[in-house]
């Protein structure tokens, strides 16, 4: 690992087992995946204060490092509109086992729904994943594989492989997604994936939302591998 931003983010995440969802953004942002604009906050009036400055209305998670799925235990709410909505999510989060924060995120625009991912092989070493997204990722298994690092020509051949692929390049007279952004993202979550070597053990991007002219990454979990 050569990137001391980088290493600084895995050592203080170290006694976790894995990156809370704030740095794990950051991590992403630094490497200039596109993220959203977010905030985390450490207490209610700070919350308030990040959702008015993001913008109503807003997406809130919960932030501990005993809450791996936050899904399981309500810790995501979305279109969050006022105050005093973002007051009571609060308040209900700082109850949850281990609460450090609330994140407070711009809502993403609709679009479809992508995964990208990242193991370390005992055998190939870093692997990158694409996929079709969403929920219904574990169900389809729509997903091509190759091993890290990737250019551009790797990453079109997976879209290539994906049987939802129509999805990306356009369904029965609909727009493309922004394959330039797909492609440009994997690579460089690829070049993530080579910094952090063996350090970490897997690295999941999903929801990654993409439209015909944006794509972000919604939902980020990096799990460190242990020592």
């Amino acid at each position: 690992m050569s990137d001391p931003v980088i290493e600084q983010m895995v050592a203080k995440s170290r006694k976790h087992g894995w990156i809370l969802e704030p740095d794990a953004k950051a991590l992403l942002k630094h490497c200039e995946i596109p993220v959203p604009h977010f905030e985390l906050a450490a207490n209610a009036d700070a919350a308030v204060d990040a959702a008015r400055r993001i913008g109503y209305p807003v997406t809130v998670k919960v932030v501990s490092p005993d809450v791996v799925h936050k899904t399981e235990v309500n810790g995501v709410v979305l279109g969050l509109s006022d105050d005093a909505a973002v007051r009571t999510e609060f308040e209900r989060f700082a109850a949850m086992d281990g609460f450090v924060g609330m994140l407070v995120e711009e809502m993403v625009a609709p679009g479809k729904e992508l995964i990208i991912g990242g193991k370390n092989d005992p055998q190939f070493g870093p692997v990158v994943l694409l996929g079709i997204g969403g929920t219904g990722v574990e169900i389809y298994n729509d997903t091509a594989l190759r091993m890290a690092p990737l250019v551009s020509a790797d990453v079109e051949a997976m879209i290539q492989k994906l049987t939802g692929r129509e999805l990306i390049h356009g369904f029965r007279g609909g727009a493309a997604l922004d394959i330039d952004s797909i492609i440009n993202t994997v690579v460089r979550f690829s070049e993530l994936m080579m910094i952090l070597g063996t350090a970490v053990e897997s690295l999941d991007l999903n929801p990654v939302i993409c439209t015909p002219t944006s794509l972000t990454v919604v939902d980020a979990r990096v799990i460190l591998m242990m020592s």
